[in-house]
């Protein structure tokens, strides 16, 4: 195989998007309601992540079980909950929340779909645009969110919308 076609197969493999089994974040959204704006730079910076715009105060839900590791209110994020799988090597990232659900708690256990908070347009989000921040972290042997490798999460939302009745 010559250099370029190597290298051209090495890509086609690496540009395969990581579809993970979850549930949308949001009941009754639509394929209509994804936009994949993953690599969209957003206020300087890299997205890595997916906008959904919802009215505020729609619940939104954990996508799969697990524990909620850290509830932060952050500048850009404002209430943020970062959820990991049960197995650790995933984080799930929900941002701009107007509240968390009553009652969430570091260290507690969630089902998939369980409501773990509400849209809102917190942190650097425009006020007049709630919507869900929802980004994926692939984790390290340390397990550190904030060190984690984004996943692109439009793929693993549209093969769940699909699958949702």
């Amino acid at each position: 195989m010559r250099w370029s076609t190597a290298f051209a197969a090495c890509f086609i493999v690496s540009a395969q998007p990581v579809i993970l089994e979850l549930d949308p974040p949001i009941q009754g959204i639509k394929l209509a309601d994804l936009r994949d704006t993953f690599d969209e730079v957003h206020n300087g910076h890299a997205h890595e992540a997916i906008d959904i715009i919802e009215p505020r105060g729609t619940p939104v839900h954990a996508v799969v079980p697990g524990t909620i590791q850290k509830l932060f209110l952050s500048k850009p994020g404002g209430n943020t909950i970062y959820q990991f799988d049960e197995a650790g090597v995933y984080c799930y990232y929900y941002a701009h929340l107007d509240r968390y659900a009553d009652g969430l708690r570091e260290g507690q256990r969630v089902e998939r779909g369980d409501v773990i908070g509400y849209v809102g347009s917190t942190g650097n989000a425009d006020a007049n645009t709630p919507h869900l921040h929802f980004a994926i972290f692939e984790l390290g042997p340390e397990g550190q969110w904030w060190k984690g490798k984004p996943i692109d999460p439009y793929a693993s939302l549209v093969e769940a919308v699909k699958r949702t009745p």
